[in-house]
């Protein structure tokens, strides 16, 4: 029997490959999408959505715990059922398959549960994965959009077992740790530190680098460092990973600082040092397809690989590791195709957060980031604690900082630490779209009281015209 054929085969399901399949189906396009997991992939499976519903839990912890002595709310002793904290956050991630399920079926993209290997430009092997068994043995496509996506990164020599996870394993751990030491204070490492921190667990971050968030505003890194030094969190910068052993039931680290050894012992260890592309293993080598530095997909403005039928999105392809990039390039990369989109795409307008308390959200330029590119700049400034409804509602940590062109005033960046953070960048992501300025922004009455009064608030300072500061 002939192989099935297809004007486009999407290899992963994750938010670029589900996203990206469904678009061309809307464009006419007959479309395959092969996954090995589930549908939805690492983000909806392994990453954003568990996580969230984890830390959403945290938070309703640290909302009750604090009730009494911040909202004379007296609970009584509280006790966590830890496991079905845990089962929770999967019934999440159960939901929202079904539910990509549901939107391939709606859309008439047909899903393959299997592995996925491409064997030519024009050609994909399946074979079993997840004990199913795909109804084909091959399919072949017009084109084919690799959106592998990423996987956990180890130091040489790790392997994951008796209490060293990474982030997949935190997602299914419901044994909570008395003593929790996390390698890496990225976004990933610093939401399981909040998470675990609030239902008890004595937590230490190590990072080589000297701030939180390497690469991110420092001034946003410090404050929440502060932040978390506050909820008795250990933070250790500068200190670099030398070696791991086992120590009766515990683990043994074995740290650098400046040349200087120490040691910390936990009873379980969070390895959270970035993600690798899955750029090999699925065949695309072998079909030509070339890889640049750190295993990215190599890709031109339009997604195209060095074989012109093949294409890559998302994590396997470039970053930033950002689900919502993935997804935003899954659109341009199919209507690229469709010729209904002219190639390119703007990474600069791509925001990153990350969801622990308080959050941090950023997009665009720092301060830093304008000055090192020789770009003149005002920078606008609202904390917190000068806006009512953060008074209203004890969240005053944190501040809003926008970043505009001297000339224009037109908005270059944002960087956002505080409550509702996640929620509030996407103004500045719409405003850089519209290329807005300051001056429109400032002169945008928001409601109030709100938390994104502190946008406006911002864009005044940044205009020397702010009211309530």
């Amino acid at each position: 029997m002939a192989n099935p054929r297809y004007d486009l085969a999407v290899i992963g399901s994750g938010p670029g490959g589900y996203v990206a399949a469904i678009r061309a189906s809307q464009l006419k396009m007959k479309t395959a999408v092969i996954e090995r997991d589930r549908p939805g992939g690492v983000c909806l499976n392994w990453g954003c959505i568990p996580s969230k519903a984890l830390l959403n839990s945290a938070e309703a912890m640290e909302t009750i715990r604090n009730a009494g002595k911040e909202h004379g709310i007296e609970v009584g002793d509280v006790r966590v059922d830890f496991k079905r904290v845990i089962a929770r956050s999967r019934e999440a991630a159960d939901k929202l398959s079904k539910g990509v399920r549901f939107l391939f079926k709606k859309n008439n993209v047909e899903l393959f549960e299997a592995n996925a290997t491409i064997t030519g430009a024009h050609t994909i092997a399946l074979s079993a994965s997840n004990g199913n068994r795909p109804p084909a043995e091959a399919i072949e496509a017009e084109r084919i959009l690799i959106a592998a996506g990423s996987t956990e990164r180890l130091f040489p020599g790790m392997s994951v077992g008796d209490g060293l996870i990474t982030s997949k394993e935190a997602l299914v751990n419901d044994r909570l740790p008395n003593e929790l030491l996390i390698i890496g204070a990225g976004a990933i490492g610093l939401e399981f530190a909040y998470f675990y921190q609030a239902f008890g667990t004595k937590v230490t971050i190590v990072e080589l680098e000297k701030q939180m968030l390497p690469g991110m505003d420092a001034e946003v890194a410090e404050e929440l460092r502060r932040a978390f030094v506050k909820r008795k969190v250990n933070v250790m910068l500068g200190h670099g990973y030398k070696s791991i052993a086992r120590k009766g039931e515990r683990w043994a680290v074995t740290l650098d600082a400046a040349g200087a050894a120490s040691t910390v012992e936990a009873d379980m260890v969070l390895v959270a040092v970035g993600r690798r592309p899955i750029s090999t293993g699925i065949g695309a080598e072998k079909a030509g397809v070339e890889l640049e530095r750190g295993g990215f997909i190599k890709i031109d403005d339009s997604f195209r690989t060095s074989v012109p039928s093949i294409y890559a999105i998302g994590d396997a392809a470039r970053p930033p590791l950002l689900a919502h990039k993935a997804s935003g390039e899954g659109v341009a990369a199919v209507e690229i195709m469709a010729g209904v989109r002219d190639p390119g795409f703007d990474l600069s307008s791509i925001a990153a957060c990350t969801y622990c308390q308080p959050e941090v959200a950023t997009i665009g330029l720092s301060e830093a980031d304008a000055k090192a590119r020789n770009i003149e700049v005002k920078v606008g400034k609202i904390p917190f604690r000068a806006l009512g409804k953060a008074v209203a509602i004890n969240h005053t940590e944190g501040f809003i900082k926008l970043v505009a062109s001297k000339q224009y005033g037109e908005i270059l960046g944002c960087q956002i630490i505080g409550h509702g953070a996640t929620d509030l960048i996407a103004e500045i992501a719409l405003g850089k779209t519209l290329e807005a300025t300051t001056t429109e922004l400032g002169h945008t009455i928001h409601p109030h009281p709100t938390m994104s009064e502190g946008i406006m608030e911002a864009a005044l300072a940044a205009e020397g015209e702010a009211i309530n500061f």
